[in-house]
């Protein structure tokens, strides 16, 4: 049976200077084979489908271009260093049976040796997962990715995002699992009771509107 291999085409981003790291899965799978659509960016959360950068932009008033230019990217890389944040997706490949872009459909995953990182840049305090505890998101990977060292989270919210803290030689690092930035979240930003009492006062309030109300504090 034939498979598509899913294999990430970024490497990690700013880990040098960061202090933060924003922690995905994939990409959709046309970042892998180049074919993008009109209104990507060929860089880490680029997707035209994707709502990280859209929320961004809103927090942030950068004035982002939506394009596949020079110019869009260095404008992503530019607002990740100012503030101190890095990329670091926990997942390095996959394989699908069906080409999408779902966390569920992934097989086969190898994992990026996100503690190796840490190991290695020290100043790293908090890890930014876009999306929570759900089969194949990136919260979901790094526990596995950690359980087999003996590393467990402690949890510091239980109120979403929720917000765990772990060990790790010799210092300890805070985790953050956001609501994922995707239209597929949308659904179930829509079943939060926060969220529906924000819409009933305000109806012009989105979806976009309130994973940058959560975002906020983080970025």
């Amino acid at each position: 049976m034939s498979f598509f291999h899913h294999i990430h085409p970024y490497p990690p981003f700013n880990l040098e200077k960061a202090t933060k790291l924003i922690v995905g899965t994939l990409p959709p799978p046309r970042f892998t084979t180049g074919e993008l659509k009109k209104g990507d960016v060929n860089f880490c959360y680029g997707s035209i489908d994707g709502q990280l950068w859209p929320i961004l932009n809103q927090l942030f008033d950068l004035q982002l271009d939506f394009e596949d230019t020079r110019k869009a990217i260095d404008q992503r890389k530019d607002f990740l260093k100012s503030r101190g944040i890095g990329v670091c997706d926990i997942v390095a490949s996959s394989r699908r049976d069906k080409i999408d872009a779902s966390d569920i459909g992934m097989q086969a995953v190898e994992l990026r040796n996100l503690l190796g990182y840490l190991e290695k840049h020290t100043q790293i305090d908090t890890l930014l997962f876009t999306g929570g505890n759900s089969k194949n998101g990136p919260e979901y990977f790094f526990r596995k990715h950690i359980k087999p060292l003996g590393i467990k989270l402690k949890t510091l919210s239980n109120e979403v995002p929720r917000q765990y803290s772990f060990e790790w030689k010799g210092r300890t690092i805070n985790t953050v699992s956001l609501t994922a930035p995707s239209g597929a979240a949308n659904r179930a930003v829509g079943s939060i009771a926060l969220y529906k009492d924000l819409k009933a006062k305000d109806p012009s309030f989105t979806t976009i509107d309130f994973r940058a109300m959560q975002y906020k504090p983080f970025f």
